[in-house]
């Protein structure tokens, strides 16, 4: 696979201000820079800045400014999993977040603001530029991916904060700054607005071979299906706290419109879930591209998360400390006790056969392809998260790199190479996916009263895994849509915005907890030959969650600097 990348070129655009507003481009050429009329009179050039602008679509890390946050995601903020280095970093799950001290978050609202910058630069001048009149068709595809692109960074934005400003065209140093925040409606209005003109403008078809990873239809009209589904959402219902023109949407046919979305892709007929039968069928969906993916982040030896820098990847950053890893993101053990058995029984359901002294044990086939315990084999070794002395215990070496809550992530990781050394040749980042937009398109059903349609997309998603088919009506159908979300797109940075949308206050509320194993001799003492236990759940986090927290608070800085209204209870 062939990645698109920064070549040659040292980007000539410095964005200034709260807004990303433009500064005149630097006319002198030292080393690899080039001026504005370079970037526009050389096709290539141009694509360039197109390309540098797709880091807004982000990866596996939450946060490219930030050390750590280029390592972990969105994930850890959720009950997903834990990240047990720097715990406090996401501080909104503590109840410690402020506008003054925003932890991992404090950059979020400058980047985004930072790309649409470059975006609204670019699209203002595009037109009128010499490679607009030299290479027409290739222009028109490079706008098109610019607007999903600026659409994708206030869909990022409202969904942290709510309403935002809106501009659309480049700031001079002299314009006036104080742009207030418009209504989240507007916002959503203006999003699916230049998802449908980028549509128009972008070529028919997936986008594979050389062009793999760059934006399509596809892209944008999943993009629009997730933007609406959001937006139809309990979250922004006026009826719900917070509420007003900065959070509500408030349309007659929301749940409609989100229907027509997700069924503007599935239309399409240009993607196909792939057929699993083991664990490890679906554990390797998320290792190369395939007939599901609708858009990805692509990455490769040549194309890194950061380059050159291989722990920024799944596989450094996320492996087991024994396979030679730092095993960041700890799955929780609320998360892992939601999984179904494999009836597709709640381990607490009469008859589901749960047993408790064997724990993981018939559970559902995407347990086993997502998450590594006690006793599961990686790299061909099983897996010793007992003390003392277990592979993955207290006691291996490394500066804390053992797994807090007992468990590993599997998603993502590549067992066929080495640590430090190889990386997958074509393994992809997810940024939509097929099944997301079925289930999509059943929780819009659903609340259209179209239970019948409702299940047969929610049962494409469990039955591809071997799950029975769903029969449920009611408040059962919808929480096992819910369900086939929050396992079916585990850690591809949904569930963080799920629990919010659904207004799961009780689950965001609940204690983060893990466990942990031993080994002990007939005398009670710790002894690596003696019987396995367990211990826990243990408590691993208190958490604490408020209505406050269903949005970020927009930077104290950017308040003081634009006059912007802060949100709700901050």
């Amino acid at each position: 696979m062939q990645q698109f990348k920064i070549k040659l070129i040292l980007l000539a655009l410095v964005l200034i201000g709260t807004f990303g507003c433009e500064k005149d481009i630097l006319e002198t050429r030292p080393g690899n820079t080039y001026s504005e009329a370079d970037i526009y009179a050389n096709i290539d050039l141009t694509q360039s800045l197109v390309d540098y602008t797709y880091n807004v679509t982000e990866n596996w890390g939450l946060n490219v400014d930030n050390w750590w946050t280029r390592r972990i995601g969105i994930e850890n903020a959720s009950d997903e999993t834990w990240f047990h280095f720097v715990p406090q970093g996401y501080r909104i799950t503590r109840g410690q977040i402020q506008p003054n001290n925003m932890g991992f978050w404090t950059q979020k609202w400058s980047q985004y603001y930072r790309y649409i910058g470059t975006a609204n630069d670019f699209l203002s001048k595009i037109d009128q530029s010499p490679v607009a009149q030299s290479d027409p068709e290739r222009v028109a595809t490079l706008k098109g991916e610019m607007k999903y692109l600026r659409a994708n960074a206030y869909a990022r934005l409202i969904n942290l904060f709510g309403g935002v400003p809106l501009f659309d065209t480049p700031f001079e140093l002299t314009d006036d700054f104080n742009i207030p925040r418009a209504a989240y409606q507007e916002c959503v209005d203006f999003i699916v607005r230049e998802l449908d003109e980028a549509v128009g403008l972008l070529p028919a078809g997936p986008r594979n071979g050389v062009e793999f990873g760059r934006v399509s239809r596809g892209a944008c009209l999943a993009m629009k299906s997730r933007v609406l589904l959001y937006a139809a959402s309990e979250l922004h219902d006026p009826a719900t706290a917070p509420n007003g023109p900065l959070y509500d949407y408030d349309k007659s046919n929301k749940w409609q419109e989100a229907a027509d979305a997700a069924k503007a892709v599935i239309d399409l007929n240009e993607y196909s879930l792939v057929p699993v039968t083991t664990a490890d069928d679906y554990q390797k969906l998320f290792l190369t591209p395939n007939s599901e993916l609708i858009f990805a982040r692509p990455f490769s030896p040549d194309f890194a998360n950061t380059p050159g820098d291989f722990n920024t990847l799944p596989d450094k950053a996320q492996s087991p400390v024994g396979a030679g890893g730092w095993g960041l993101s700890n799955p929780t053990h609320n998360f892992v006790q939601d999984f179904k058995m494999a009836n597709g029984l709640r381990i607490d359901a009469a008859g589901s056969g749960y047993d408790d002294a064997d724990l993981y044990t018939n559970r559902e086939l995407r347990f086993y392809a997502n998450i590594l315990y006690q006793g599961a084999s990686f790299k061909g070794n099983e897996l010793e998260y007992w003390s003392p002395g277990g592979t993955e215990s207290r006691e291996a070496p490394g500066p804390n790199h053992y797994a807090a809550t007992g468990y590993n992530q599997r998603k993502f990781l590549d067992e066929s190479i080495v640590i430090d050394q190889e990386q997958s040749a074509s393994r992809p980042y997810p940024l939509a996916r097929l099944p997301e937009i079925y289930l999509n398109y059943a929780e819009a059903l659903y609340h259209l009263g179209r239970e019948p349609e409702a299940r047969t997309y929610v049962n494409l998603v469990a039955g591809r895994v071997g799950l029975p088919e769903i029969t449920t009506s009611g408040e059962a159908l919808l929480e096992d849509i819910q369900y086939e979300r929050q396992m079916e797109l585990f850690v591809e940075g949904h569930r963080f915005f799920d629990t919010r949308r659904w207004m799961m206050a009780d689950r965001m509320n609940e204690d983060i907890m893990g466990i942990q194993w031993e080994k002990r001799n007939a005398a009670g003492e710790l002894d690596p030959s003696g019987a396995l236990t367990r211990l826990g759940p243990l408590l691993i986090e208190d958490r604490m969650f408020n209505p406050t927290f269903y949005y970020l608070p927009i930077p104290f800085a950017e308040v003081e600097k634009a006059g912007l209204e802060q949100n709700f209870g901050y």
